[in-house]
């Protein structure tokens, strides 16, 4: 009864006029009372009375309206998956040349910058993607007046975000590489500050916008924006990211051999505009719950992805060729992993109230049902599994082939990258799961909270098994390169 009460208490405070935001941030005429029945349980949208059967339960569509046909979300998912993959091999690539500039020689705390700043911005952006996704499929999209007001409010929380959390990841990087090596030079504090504020900012600005307008574009072709904006967020970006961060990296580099000027003046731009920023956000209806309680898996996951930089910043001076592969294993573990939890927070919006999950659902279910059958996800997590295969073996050749100017890829080396790529997006795709009911269980929106956390455990694991990977290769001496002449 106590459920009932509750909710009675909203809709008629709804009746009287009101607004009802709760903790997900979400007002609450997205829910439906179809779906509750008379002791304030889940359960089927088409009869309140009728309970759901375990062994239906892959049979309830992710998406709460039509259940999507197999080869409909394939697609819809696959080509983003492989558009965003090549954005992954250029991030690589791009590694692979900047390396020996002087300011990545000179300044080895760079390396440690490059996965955090490109977790962020893909944080950033995959959230944004995945707070959109679900207003579209929850059919707020439809007016253009609201349309504008989710786009404004959004991309100006995106940059309060990223000068914040840029300041963060540069705060982080100084410290880790002033102890690895006992000191750092005044100077490289300033230059890696004001290239982290620059690149987060930027990359966002100008990428948020193609994001809206996929998003805009998917919703108005009826395609599941879910399947197709969260892998261009995932990826898009990482080439961009990581091509700004070196391009500035080394122009900075060589100004600050003569004057100070410009880094000090970049940071002093930016942050005088977080305050327009922050006051935008506050004013808009749609972001400023996030304002407020959407810190906290932001910061979380930039320490997370920081360790990822560690392992890279170590990885570089021992094996060659790590720097470009890293970035394709995170990006498609990344991508697959927001394909899913974006999916799966739909759902939850769409099917139950914060708080209460949905019929014979389970917030720790066993790997097997939740991989490959036997609940909602499965039947997706199939597909991304499948999609992660195929797409690891075209995009491990595509790298090699373009960074050494042929195939070099040996047998070993291929089975050995293979499976520890396949076993972190299977670790992902079961971690999303257990995260994204365990938040709305907690009155938690997942669209903000979880994706932070699931991307940056997907660029740790993805830098710590890519690691072991070439460490068990190089026990054998079957070292990636060694059979080019």
């Amino acid at each position: 009864m106590a459920h009932l009460e509750f909710f009675i208490d909203k809709y008629w405070n709804k009746y009287q006029g009101y607004t009802v935001i709760d903790e997900t941030g979400i007002p609450d005429n997205h829910y439906s009372m179809a779906s509750i029945n008379s002791c304030g349980e889940l359960k089927s949208p088409g009869d309140p009375e009728k309970k759901i059967p375990d062994t239906d339960a892959e049979k309830q569509p992710l998406s709460g309206k039509k259940e999507e046909k197999w080869w409909t979300t394939l697609m819809q998912v696959a080509v983003p998956f492989f558009i965003a993959g090549c954005g992954t091999i250029g991030a690589g690539l791009v590694l692979g040349t900047v390396r020996d500039w002087d300011v990545f020689i000179n300044i080895s705390a760079i390396f440690v910058l490059v996965p955090s700043l490109s977790g962020l911005k893909g944080n950033l952006d995959m959230c944004l993607a995945s707070r959109l996704s679900t207003q579209a499929n929850l059919g707020n999209m439809d007016s253009t007046k609201e349309v504008i007001s989710m786009v404004v409010g959004n991309i100006s929380l995106v940059q309060v975000q990223a000068i914040v959390a840029a300041t963060v990841v540069s705060i982080f990087a100084i410290v880790v590489n002033t102890i690895t090596d006992r000191a750092i030079f005044g100077p490289y504090v300033l230059l890696l500050v004001a290239c982290a504020v620059f690149t987060a900012t930027t990359t966002c600005f100008v990428l948020d916008f193609v994001m809206v307008m996929v998003i805009y574009a998917s919703h108005r072709f009826k395609v599941n924006p879910d399947n197709v904006a969260t892998p261009l967020a995932a990826s898009i970006g990482d080439i961009v990211s990581n091509t700004v961060l070196a391009v500035t990296a080394q122009y900075m580099y060589e100004q600050i051999q003569v004057s100070l000027w410009q880094p000090i003046a970049l940071i002093c731009v930016y942050y005088s505009l977080l305050p327009l920023w922050v006051f935008i956000v506050w004013r808009n209806k749609y972001t400023k719950t996030v304002l407020t309680s959407g810190w906290t898996p932001v910061i979380s996951a930039l320490f997370i992805s920081g360790i990822g930089g560690i392992v890279l910043d170590q990885a570089v001076d021992y094996f060659r060729g790590y720097e470009v592969f890293q970035p394709i294993v995170n990006g498609i573990g990344g991508n697959l992993v927001c394909v899913q939890s974006s999916r799966l927070a739909t759902h939850l919006h769409q099917t139950a109230i914060p708080g209460i999950l949905p019929e014979n659902t389970k917030i720790i279910e066993w790997p097997w049902k939740t991989l490959f059958f036997g609940t909602t996800a499965a039947k997706v997590a199939r597909m991304l599994l499948i999609l992660a295969v195929f797409g690891q073996i075209i995009f491990m050749v595509v790298a090699d082939f373009v960074y050494q100017g042929t195939v070099t890829i040996q047998f070993a080396f291929g089975i050995t990258y293979l499976t520890c790529a396949l076993l972190q997006v299977m670790l992902l795709l079961y971690l999303a799961y257990i995260v994204i009911h365990f938040m709305w269980k907690r009155k938690k929106d997942p669209d903000n909270a979880a994706i932070p956390y699931l991307t940056a455990l997907g660029d740790l694991l993805g830098s710590v098994f890519l690691g072991l990977a070439f460490v068990i290769l190089s026990l054998f001496g079957l070292e990636y390169g060694n059979n080019v002449q």
